[in-house]
């Protein structure tokens, strides 16, 4: 948002629901693994390199995982529960890799609320365009808590 402007804070702990669910679909594009590889600096061929990764097992360039676990913290920052939550702790397998310019059905569930603690279960499930599950997994996830009632640029001057 604008400077000046109120900041969006996503759904307290009180307002998530069992079994609320948040679905979306990525495709993977090459300026996508670009910014990637240049932010990590992975020089790990088989995420680029179409004559490497053609003599391995997965015989075409695959999408890193760690790229697959950011469109995931993506989620729950942007939409469950949003804004000023944070991922806790997470278990994440990739059973089938993501190949460049698949789109990925991500799906996320959120299976528990503890509100004494302040914390969210959530269920992550992805698909690929053929149907095979690319992710299966959780993660356990902070609600937003904020000690104001409104957020405002002035309160983060140091952003």
């Amino acid at each position: 948002m604008i400077l000046g402007k109120k900041r969006r804070v996503g759904r307290g702990i009180n307002d998530i629901k069992v079994g609320e669910k948040l679905k979306l679909t990525e495709k993977i594009e090459d300026r996508d693994l670009l910014l990637y590889l240049g932010l990590t600096n992975d020089p790990n061929p088989i995420y680029i390199q179409h004559d490497f990764a053609s003599q391995t097992a997965v015989k075409k360039p695959i999408v890193p995982t760690l790229m697959l676990t950011g469109i995931i913290t993506s989620a729950v920052s942007k939409y469950l529960p949003g804004p000023g939550s944070y991922i806790l702790a997470q278990h994440l397998e990739f059973p089938v890799p993501v190949y460049h310019y698949e789109t990925v059905a991500i799906t996320l569930e959120v299976q528990a609320v503890h509100t004494d603690e302040n914390r969210i279960d959530i269920v992550v499930n992805a698909v690929n365009e053929s149907g095979d599950q690319t992710i299966i997994g959780s993660v356990t996830v902070a609600a937003p808590e904020l000690k104001e009632k409104q957020l405002t640029s002035q309160s983060l001057d140091n952003f």
